[in-house]
């Protein structure tokens, strides 16, 4: 593998070698991994893709890693970030142009100034607009599906190509690209509708206001574990187990929020984990109810 990664430093690729996965995820945990790339360009990223294909090398693109759990155990992949495709476009009264790295959070706060509505559901998920768009993450009963128009791709024999809404296939919480991760999100065009400014941003108070009192956001996490079963909740589930302020090790099922599972005192992986099969069999054995997982295993094999 050290030839390979001196290879890619030949072709004038930057790679950070043997970085610490915690660093890179939301929940604050993980082991090592080979490398890290931040493609410049879509050439660019054309090239290393090429390359590691060609060399069997294993690759994840990674957004903000606030849905990923990876293990402990060393990864002998590359790790791919877009944070340079973060380029920003407001396009006629109502539409936005935005790169894959562009942080959700932050465009949805850009939308408010310009009094633009329909992203205010998206104002406490901290991925990027490609990793958002791939998990087609909601909110408020709104999602990436109602407010994408478009997403460039490249697909996996390398042509950049457009793929509109429909073709998307967004249902809860997945997506087209989420079922061919050989596609990678490039940018996005967002149709929004016109709004009133302060209207907006009182809105987006409020529910930062909200969250504060209802989630743990003063500890690492990935937000909620669980997606909601059709007409019930995962955290009422969980917490109905007895399972609030379960633990093991570092990790804890949230005492404010049992959707959550928090890195409350230097947690590892295998403690997060534990807990998600915890809280996922208890419900299963009391409720018959098969809660499926939001959170990506990554590097469990």
């Amino acid at each position: 593998m050290k030839k390979s990664i001196e290879q890619l430093t030949k072709m004038d690729i930057k790679i950070y070698e043997d970085v610490d996965l915690s660093k890179y995820t939301t929940y604050k945990v993980g082991g090592k991994c080979l490398g890290i790339v931040y493609p410049r360009d879509i050439n660019e990223l054309i090239k290393l893709l090429k390359y590691l294909r060609s060399n069997s090398i294993k690759y994840k693109i990674l957004g903000n890693g606030s849905n990923l759990l990876f293990s402990s155990k060393y990864y002998d992949g590359i790790l791919i970030k877009l944070s340079f495709f973060d380029d920003i476009e407001f396009i006629g009264k109502n539409k936005i142009r935005v790169g894959a790295g562009y942080s959700l959070i932050k465009l949805c706060l850009m939308a408010a100034k310009k009094g633009l509505t329909g992203l205010e559901f998206a104002s406490g998920i901290p991925g990027t607009v490609g990793g958002a768009i791939f998990m087609n993450a909601g909110a408020y009963k709104s999602d990436m599906g109602y407010v994408v128009k478009s997403v460039k791709v490249l697909t996996p024999d390398f042509q950049v190509i457009n793929l509109e809404n429909r073709e998307l296939d967004f249902h809860y919480r997945s997506s087209f690209l989420q079922r061919h991760p050989d596609y990678i999100c490039l940018e996005a065009l967002f149709e929004l509708k016109l709004g009133k400014k302060e209207a907006i941003e009182e809105v987006i108070r409020e529910r930062r206001e909200r969250r504060v009192i209802s989630q743990p956001l003063e500890y690492p996490s990935a937000g909620s574990v669980f997606r909601n079963p059709e007409g019930n909740y995962a955290g009422k589930l969980i917490e109905e187990c007895g399972l609030k302020g379960k633990r093991k090790g570092g990790a804890m099922i949230s005492e404010k929020h049992a959707n959550f599972i928090i890195n409350y005192k230097n947690a590892t992986s295998e403690d997060i984990k534990y807990l998600i099969d915890l809280a996922h069999d208890k419900v299963l054995k009391k409720y018959n109810i098969d809660m499926k997982i939001e959170q990506e295993f990554v590097n469990w094999e």
